[in-house]
């Protein structure tokens, strides 16, 4: 496959592009501040009721260690200098499930289908949770501009099985989608959510019944399911001005079974608390941990493919599905770089990997070896491109936790 590379005219054409993007942001901003539907953050009796957690503090919420953010203007500088290989050059070869595929309960009790990015449908012991459905063609707050889908949805959502929740991980556009949200708001399926984020929903239309909100470590029942939120390392908002910025909480997920465990990380960097989410809620069959959109400027949010294998081993997981990745361009990695980056480590460590194909179905507990079915292109090994967090200076597992 003939490799992308940000050439001379790539970088005019970004250019203009963010010229344009920037006038029209601002023409936004002045007018109603986004094309797409911010949401609201909590007021009132919501900012009340949330404001008693003891990760709220001053009127934002917190992480364990502290985190420094990505600042906008050095992200959009790092973002118009360009990178190579950032999106796909050909057209995706993605699985196309259709309705009739979901019929039948999966034979281990387990599986899982990757619709790109953070969206994976998990059936387990008889339920079905859609985790972070982003189905719109972009993850921004522009309905014109914005990282633009590499691949359409494998799915239409109407041919989705019958659901028994929809599991939100943050309120970030490549995780609470307004779209998404209002297709699976007219099907009548129940939220859960981290704490805040159903001000967003609600504001939305959808019913506050059909809304549950979870501080880390609450649990919610979901048929023979325990639905847990656990602790993450990450930040919240929605606003362009970012004036909401962490009004709401982010979170990861644990759903356990009567005879499976399940482990979404949702957006997170590397903390402690991994091992405590082992220990508390593991060993999980699976886990499904985010390995793209990172470099040195996010090392505080975002965990880079090394520390998600470290994650992985540190929550006590079996088979681990990596995702955000492979939909969006997000970072300044090329588009591959997370997979390549997590085969290399897992073989070393001895971690088994499954590498589904947007709209695959995967059962973990039979699960296939991994197939490379992304095109083979250059990449920045661990050494080269680091992604160290801050905060940490421990031994984990064996390996040195920076």
């Amino acid at each position: 496959m003939r490799l992308v590379r940000r050439t001379r005219t790539n970088w005019v054409l970004r250019g203009l592009a963010l010229t344009l993007g920037l006038g029209a942001l601002f023409a936004g901003v002045v007018a109603f501040e986004s094309w797409v539907p911010v949401g609201q953050p909590p007021r009132g009796e919501d900012l009340t009721r949330i404001s008693h957690s003891s990760r709220h503090q001053a009127g934002r919420f917190t992480n364990f260690l502290p985190a420094n953010e990505p600042e906008f203007w050095s992200t959009l500088v790092r973002w118009f200098a360009g990178a190579e290989n950032t999106v796909p050059n050909a057209p995706l070869a993605t699985a196309t499930p259709g309705a009739a595929d979901f019929q039948e309960a999966p034979t281990s009790g387990l599986r899982l289908t990757w619709f790109g990015h953070s969206t994976v449908l998990v059936e387990i012991d008889g339920e079905r949770l859609l985790l972070d459905p982003v189905w719109s063609e972009r993850c921004s707050p522009l309905r014109f501009a914005g990282p633009k889908r590499f691949h359409p949805p494998p799915l239409a959502i109407e041919q989705l099985p019958k659901l028994s929740g929809v599991v939100i991980s943050h309120d970030h556009y490549d995780h609470l989608d307004y779209g998404s949200v209002l297709a699976l708001n007219a099907l009548g399926v129940h939220f859960y959510v981290p704490l805040g984020v159903g001000s967003h929903l609600r504001y939305w239309g959808v019913d506050a019944q059909r809304v549950t909100e979870l501080d880390w470590w609450q649990e919610a029942r979901i048929g023979k399911l325990t639905l847990t939120a656990t602790p993450a390392r990450h930040f919240s908002g929605r606003s362009l001005l970012m004036s909401d910025r962490d009004q709401t909480l982010w979170a990861g997920w644990a759903m356990s079974g009567p005879d499976h465990r399940v482990f979404y990380s949702g957006d997170t960097a590397m903390f402690p608390e991994f091992e405590e989410i082992g220990e508390r809620l593991g060993p999980f069959d699976a886990t499904l941990i985010e390995v793209g959109a990172y470099n040195q400027l996010w090392a505080d949010v975002h965990l880079g493919p090394e520390q998600a294998l470290t994650a992985h081993r540190m929550v006590r997981g079996k088979v681990l599905l990596p995702v955000h990745w492979g939909t969006f361009d997000l970072a300044l990695h090329t588009w591959t770089e997370p997979m390549e980056r997590i085969l290399a480590g897992a073989k070393a460590q001895g971690i088994q990997v499954v590498t589904p194909r947007p709209g695959q179905s995967i059962e973990p507990l039979s699960a296939p070896l991994p197939e490379r079915w992304w095109p083979d292109l250059p990449y920045q090994t661990a050494e080269e491109s680091p992604v160290i967090s801050s905060g940490l200076k421990r031994k984990v597992l064996g390996a040195e936790v920076p």
